[in-house]
Order: C-alpha cells, then structure tokens, then sequence
C-alpha cells in the first residue's frame, strides 16, 4: 500500500513516465515553432521588463539620446538574430555556444563559452525571478517589502518542480501568461507612441540638436561614451536570443526550419517591445520614482492619458499589465530550466562535468540539471538579495562572452570556407557585424561595471572553468587506466577447448548473472575473479545489461537503434569469451532511462528462470577516493545490492583497483 501511495504521488507531482522507445515520443515532446517562441523567447522579450530602463537610466540628463538608443536596439536585436539563424543552419543538431566555439575555436574555447552559457544561464533564473518580484511589489504597499526574498525562493522551487514534469508540460501551462503579455504590451505601446506620432518629426529635430550641443560641449567622444555605456548597460535586452540554437533537439522536426521561424518571431517581437518602451519613456517623458519601475510609471501615464490618472480603469490595467510582466518574467526563467541542462548535459558528454547531468529521468528530462540549475540561482539570489541592478550587471557579461566567441567562430568558419561556399562574404559580414557589437558591449560592461559586480560573475565562470578542468583531467586519468586494463585483458588469445563440448543450459544449476556495460577489461576482470574465486562452481553465466538512453542517445530513432545494436554486440562479444571458458552463457538486455529501475527488472525476471542465480558487479575502487571522486562515478551497484537483498537476491560487488596515473 505504502508502494502503491509513493507511486501515486510521484505521478502527481511529475506525471507519468514517458517512453523513450516509443516512436511517437519525439512528435509528442517536441515544440512547434509558436510553443518554442513561448519556451524560449520568454526570457529575451522578458529582458524589456529591466534592460531598456537600465539603459534609458544610464543616460541621465542625456534623455533625447534615448531615439539612437532605440534605433541602435532595434538594429542589434536583428543582427543578432540573423547571426544566430547561420549558426542554426550550421549546428543543426542543436548545442549552441558551445558546440559553436568547440567545433570552431578548439576545447579550451569551448569550454569557457560552455562555462558562461551555464552562469549565464544560473543568472537568467535569477535575474528574471527578481524581475519578477520587483514588477509585483511594485503596486504593494511597501511594508510587503521584506517578503519578496521568500516569495522568489518559493518561485524558484516552484518552477523545479515544474521543469521536473517535462519541458512540453511547462511551456502549455505559461503558455496563457505569455500571450497575456504580447497582447497588453501590443495596447499599452501603441497607445504611448500613435498620440504623438504628428510631433515625430520634432523629435527628431530636437534629438538632433540636442545631440549636437553636447557634441560642441562635452565632445564627440564624451557624447559617444554616454550612449555606448546606456547601450551597454541595456545589454541584458538581446539575452535570450542565443536560447533557439542552444535547445534546438526540443524543436519538432525539420528543426531548422522550425528554429528559423522561432527566431524570427522572438526577433520581430522582442524588436517591437524593446525599441517601442524605450521611444514611449522618450515621448511620455517618463522619470524615475522610488519603490517603482520605470515601466510602472510608463504604463500609469499612458493609460491615465486615456482613461484618466485616478480612475479605476486606469489602476486596473497598470495592475494587469505589471502582473504580465511579472508573470512572463516567471517563464522567462524557463530559458534558463530548458537550456542551462542541455549545456551542461553537452558538456557532459564531453567529460567537463560529471556524467550524471547527461541522464535523463522518466519524464524524459535532464533531472539532474534542473537541480543544479535551480539549486546555483538560488544561491545567486541569496547572494544578491534580490537586487535587479546587480544582477543585471552580473548577467550582461557572461551572455555576451558568449556572443562574442560565437560570433568569432563564425567569422572564422566563413573565412575558411570562402573557395567553397559562393555566399562566405555575405555570412561573414552578418557575423562581422555581430561580433562587432556583442564584443563592444562586452569590453564596455567589463570596464565600466567590473568592480560593482562584474567581477563575481567573472570569478564564479573561472571557477566553474577550473572545476571542469579537474574534472576532465580525472575522467582522462581513468580513461587511460581502463584503456590499459583493456589492453591487458582484451587481447589475451583465449581459444574454447574443443575437446570439452559448452555444457547445456541448466536452470537450476548455480548460475553467475554478471551485470556489464561493455564487452571491456572490466567485465573481463570481474569474470575471471568469478572463477577464480569459485572454481567449477557456477555451471550458467548470464550476462545483463542496459543502453542507458541518455541525452546523447536522445536525438532521434537512429541514435538509439544504434545504442541498441552496440548493446547486443557487447553481449554477444561477452558470451562468446565465457563460452571459450567453458561455461553455458546467455545474455539480455533492455534500453532506458533509468539505469536501476532497468536492471532490477532485468534481474528480477533472470532470478525467477534461474533459482540458485547469485548476481556479480564489478566496482572501481581508487586508492585515493574523496568526495570528487564519488561525485564523478556513480554507485549503481550499491544501490542495485540493496534493492535485490530486500528482494531476497544475494549479490557481490567485486572491486577493481584503478591507479590512475597522475
């Protein structure tokens, strides 16, 4: 009963599990264009809840810099957009920054872009958390103030939970907030800008000679300098951009037409939303006041000029529209849910990071991910307390680190490509241009902005950067230790006694189930102490395994028929070397996510045909462990043991001495 219960609220609280050999299951996870628009671009049309404010503040009286500042922004998001677009087309499987820099700029490259994509993404969680919460106790009286810090906890362990259910069943669910937003947004802008659409022309005459004046007063390069440094500050606006290239595996099939349709939408609308706030705090004359933001104060004015300043349409609608933002602001952070796992599952493959963040759990997610993503942005709200300025600073200079070597790798690409491809110029400009403007907002947010937090998020990627080089360098250490015990025990001329016929299958003989990954040194090394430590006593061997399906596996129909066929020739390579021993050997396996819940399956239906069956696995062991090393290796046999003892199967756990160089 206890069982039953546990499973119920399992499937409550994450649904039922998905299969990942049903053919349908790709259809049935995947995102049309429109529903990736609302997944991913939530987090860049988001960005215009704090990036155009941070930007139209940073130009203090300089205010009628603000119609270059917009232009310069709607100008920018397309650049990027359409840089993005070649990187789609280019990477089609998807991986983003850093497979981009990778493939492109080498390892080391890619691992600081990879590093960056991951903080970055940590901070898009947090940034858009505390956005959130800022837009909402904006319109609360202020003695509220000291519950916003637990509400954005709450917020955070709310969207794990739903992150936790599977990405499809997250995007639905927000998918009302989002439109609510577009559609308000849409209103609320139209209305600031078409009343004064007869005085543009003023406008821009007075912006111009405004401009001029200063350029006579402070200088050409001064003038500069305060529109680049709000250009940059306003950097956090075009985040969210790179999200399309970097989950492209969740998108339906053509991918790269359909991640070409999701760019162009999160271009057009954030383009709109962005540029259109920026003119309205322009033409609306919007200026700052405590305890609101700058788009509270907008939205008062542009409704009250409408609907009058104290009625109670007015309020409502300011209310409305700043729940919208506050809302999306929610889904925003689901870019950093559904992108920040995908890294770090890529980076993974590539041994950067521990192994684990590549599994995927039943819901057919990067389980381990979501925690780690969720678990890092709470520690970086705790550290920030909340502090949306901060956190913009801390956020603009990773994401743009990673624009930059993006956009490098591109530009490199094109050029060696030039005898072969007819429109290598046309591409490499479009990347010139986008390497142009990220590397410029970099270089200006890192001088400008290092010393009022710039430096944390450049010390925490260094560390994350050094924590993946240890990594690396153990599972290479390992690697080279296994590959010599392979060499060892692999090549060993071992020829079946001919004159000894294989015994006959006999079921209720004692019989060795030896649980394997691949046909290597270690299933080799634990079958010879089988029969070394008990001599002619098992008559059966039956070998087990499972193809872990996991995000590496997960691509498509072909990777995991693949998966399959490598499964069955280890067993297969496995069985015919216990045969030339002279035991009867059979083999089985199954594909899946979960590694333990597969093999007590597996295990369960061999105890049942082979009574007397005793279960072996083989473990390393180093002769130095510490917690990295038990982080970085997984302890399945253990856990497999504990299961099969309550389960009334004994088990042994054979171990492998590893002396990995140093």
């Amino acid at each position: 009963m206890a069982t039953s219960h546990a499973f119920s609220l399992k499937e409550f609280l994450f649904g039922k599990a998905k299969d990942p050999l049903d053919p349908k299951v790709f259809h049935q996870i995947s995102l049309v264009a429109f529903l990736a628009w609302v997944g991913l671009g939530a987090d860049g049309l988001s960005s215009s809840a704090y990036g155009p404010e941070e930007a139209y503040l940073a130009l203090g009286q300089h205010f009628y810099l603000a119609l270059p500042l917009a232009l310069l922004t709607l100008i920018t998001v397309f650049v990027i957009s359409a840089s993005y677009s070649q990187i789609i087309e280019l990477f089609s499987t998807g991986g983003g920054g850093y497979l981009v820099a990778t493939k492109l700029l080498g390892s080391k490259a890619g691992l600081v872009s990879g590093s960056a994509l991951v903080v970055d993404y940590m901070l898009t969680i947090t940034i858009s958390i505390a956005s959130s919460a800022d837009a909402l106790f904006s319109f609360l009286p202020a003695s509220f103030a000291h519950y916003k810090i637990f509400t954005e906890v709450l917020l955070i362990f709310g969207l794990i939970l739903l992150n936790l259910r599977g990405v499809k069943e997250s995007v639905i669910f927000l998918l009302p907030i989002f439109l609510l937003f577009i559609a308000m947004h849409l209103i609320a802008i139209t209305l600031g800008v078409v009343p004064h659409l007869g005085n543009m022309s003023s406008l821009v005459a007075a912006s111009y000679n405004e401009t001029t004046q200063d350029v006579q007063g402070l200088g050409l390069l001064a003038t500069l300098a305060i529109l680049l440094h709000a250009y940059s500050l306003g950097g956090g606006t075009y985040t969210g951009i790179e999200a399309v290239s970097n989950g492209l595996q969740i998108l339906r099939e053509p991918r790269v037409t359909t991640g070409k349709k999701t760019m162009l939408y999160m271009a057009t609308s954030l383009a709109f939303t962005a540029s259109g706030i920026l003119l309205c705090y322009l033409l609306n004359q919007v200026k700052h006041q405590p305890g609101k933001t700058l788009n509270a104060s907008l939205f008062a004015g542009i409704f009250g000029g409408f609907f009058g300043a104290g009625s109670a349409l007015t309020a409502a609608l300011v209310v409305v529209i700043l729940i919208t933002e506050a809302a999306l602001l929610i889904v925003a952070a689901q870019a950093g849910f559904l992108d920040g796992p995908r890294v770090l599952s890529n980076m993974s493959l590539d041994s950067w990071v521990p192994h684990r963040l590549s599994h995927l759990s039943d819901q057919l997610v990067t389980r381990n991910g979501v925690w780690f993503m969720g678990l890092a942005s709470l520690g970086f709200l705790l550290y920030s307390e909340g502090e949306v300025k901060l956190l913009v600073v801390m956020y603009s200079i990773n994401v743009f680190l990673t624009f930059t070597l993006s956009q490098l790798g591109m530009c490199r690409h094109w050029w060696e490509v030039r005898r072969s491809d007819a429109a290598w110029l046309r591409k490499l400009c479009v990347n010139g241009v986008g390497l142009l403007l990220t590397g410029l907002i970099l270089c200006v947010t890192v001088t400008t902005k290092f010393l009022d937090g710039g430096w944390v998020t450049l010390l925490v990627t260094l560390i994350f950067v050094l924590g993946c080089q240890y990594v690396r360098s153990h599972y290479d250490r390992v690697k080279i230790a296994l590959k010599s015990l392979d060499d060892t025990l692999l090549t060993i001329p071992f020829q079946p006694d001919l004159k000894t016929p294989v015994p006959e299958k006999a079921t209720n003989a004692p019989t060795a189930v030896l649980i394997v990954r691949d046909f290597d040194g270690i299933a080799v090394h634990t079958l010879l102490n089988i029969q070394r430590l008990f001599p002619n006593h098992f008559k059966n061997i039956i070998f087990i395994s499972v193809g872990v399906i996991d995000t590496g596996q997960f691509k498509g129909h072909q990777e995991i028929a693949s998966l399959r066929q490598s499964t069955e020739e280890n067993l297969k390579s496995c069985m015919e070397f216990a045969n030339c021993l002279g035991w009867y050997a059979e083999y089985r396996y199954d594909l899946g996510v979960d590694l333990i819940g597969e093999l007590e399956s597996l295990c369960e239906a061999v105890g049942k045909e082979f009574p007397r069956a005793v279960f072996f696995s083989g473990k390393l062991v180093f002769q130095k462990e510490n917690v990295f090393t038990r982080l970085l290796h997984n302890h399945t046999p253990f856990t497999l043991q504990q299961r099969l003892q309550f389960a009334g199967r004994d088990m042994m756990i054979l171990p492998i001495r590893v002396f990995a160089p140093a």
